[in-house]
């Protein structure tokens, strides 16, 4: 009877070891210790957000397409000093080319790096082949914005660059619905909240406020 209870005792020994190596296999399972099959599913963005260049043919469009648009935007700019007779617009101005100047460079960089081409600039109007585009003016509104003064000139140019602003405010936009480029898409959040704030200053500058 002794070694029937010995040999008893050794087999429920050796069961309870078998149980707990089992469970403590499962344990390990679950973590993503044994199976290699668990470590991509814990992050499925990670080869999205790889590296700062991933993009797409949306944030190349949005590039060479935002690039003229702020060169307008500036060359309207420009032309406040000597024909404005607002303090107020003559420091909108000042920001508008503090804002956008910089942006273009970066723009330009980024079509650079990606082998894509980089819009050519204009001279003197030449804005016609962009006329197109959301807010752009064309040649005939920009020699008359060139050719006003005083008040007049105050009243063109808020009226212009309402619509020039609105027109860079729906091309970000779609660059946030559709782009996939993290710098580019950082830059259109930027335009976004940075030129709807303009777009109010302007019509308080108009009266429309």
């Amino acid at each position: 009877m002794s070694s029937i209870r010995t040999l008893t005792r050794r087999t429920a020994f050796a069961a309870a070891g078998v149980t707990v190596a089992l469970v403590l296999a499962a344990c390990g399972g679950e973590s993503g210790g044994g199976s290699g099959q668990e470590g991509p599913q814990t992050s499925p963005s990670a080869s999205a957000e790889a590296g700062t260049d991933v993009h797409n043919g949306r944030d190349v469009a949005f590039a060479q397409g935002m690039i003229p648009h702020h060169r307008q935007a500036l060359d309207m700019a420009r032309m406040v000093a000597g024909r404005s007779a607002s303090a107020e617009v003559e420091d909108l101005a000042a920001r508008i080319e503090k804002a956008q100047d910089p942006e273009i460079t970066t723009m330009t960089g980024w079509l650079e790096s990606w082998g894509e081409e980089v819009p050519a600039e204009t001279s003197g109007a030449g804005h016609t082949g962009h006329a197109g585009m959301p807010g752009m003016m064309d040649d005939r509104e920009m020699t008359e914005l060139e050719g006003a003064s005083g008040a007049d000139f105050d009243r063109m140019f808020l009226t212009m660059m309402i619509a020039h602003h609105e027109g860079a405010v729906e091309m970000a936009q779609t660059e946030l619905a559709e782009g996939r480029h993290g710098p580019s898409r950082s830059m259109a959040e930027d335009v976004v909240s940075a030129q709807s704030a303009e777009i109010a200053e302007m019509r308080k500058l108009l009266g429309e406020g």
